[in-house]
């Protein structure tokens, strides 16, 4: 990882950009809408994010926004970003000191699941017990994620990383962009897995706690850089198929 600040930023943007181009891939994204941002050298205050009314399948790196979660004017500028993407992220930014990089989805399979009034991610497989207890349930979804509802949601996290929002989707927050990208990843697989399930009408198998603990612990553990791993041949594949995102 470089030292140079204007390389950290630039690299924070490409790799940010690649994820936004994978997620389209995927079909976890939302034409337009939802956000991801991660926070630049610094005191964490100033986050890169995508800007208004792009689509994910054709954001570059140059074309994310440099914002300070301090500025109240920020929703004033001519390159203001979304609403729901300043509050959310804003929020986060000011309000949660490890909040490096932020990524807010509503892929298929998580927000299923957080419209179901059991919302728990029952460890049945090894994705599913990579999260086990590990997730944080939100349950008093008031509107869409402006003002005081982006505010709320800070305080729903305590010390999980991943938020499954309820009636809404899903909130991932992580120190590297990779790291972030890969938990989402994993974390919409899992929810996959456990819907597919439902779907048989058959009981779950359910690991024991000492099963499920064990393994998320290994995952934790895991080691050789897992995420950035994943990410670098995701950018690897993107550069053979469509450099322009590194733009």
């Amino acid at each position: 990882m470089t030292t140079d600040p204007l390389k950290a930023i630039q690299q924070a943007r490409i790799e940010l950009a690649a994820c936004f181009r994978w997620t389209a891939k995927m079909d976890m994204h939302e034409s337009i809408a939802n956000h991801f941002s991660v926070a630049v050298p610094g005191d964490g205050q100033q986050f890169l994010c995508n800007p208004q009314g792009q689509h994910f399948s054709r954001i570059k790196a140059s074309q994310l926004l440099l914002l300070d979660a301090n500025n109240p004017s920020t929703m004033h500028q001519a390159n203001a970003p979304d609403p729901t993407t300043w509050a959310i992220h804003g929020a986060l930014h000011r309000n949660v000191s490890d909040a490096h990089c932020i990524m807010h989805l509503h892929p298929r399979y998580a927000t299923a699941l957080a419209c179901l009034k059991d919302k728990t991610l029952y460890p049945i497989d090894q994705n599913t017990m990579r999260f086990y207890q590990r997730v944080a349930i939100d349950t008093g979804y008031d509107g869409m994620g402006l003002g005081n509802e982006a505010e709320r949601l800070t305080q729903c996290m305590g010390d999980k990383r991943i938020l499954l929002m309820g009636n809404h989707g899903v909130l991932v927050i992580a120190s590297t962009v990779a790291q972030c990208f890969d938990d989402m990843y994993y974390f919409e697989r899992a929810c996959r897995t456990l819907l597919d399930c439902y779907a048989t009408g058959q009981p779950l198998d359910s690991a024991n706690h000492e099963v499920a603990e064990k393994t998320a612990q290994q995952w934790q553990n895991y080691g050789f850089n897992f995420g950035q791993q994943h990410l670098n041949e995701l950018m690897a594949i993107l550069d053979k198929e469509d450099s322009s995102y590194r733009l």
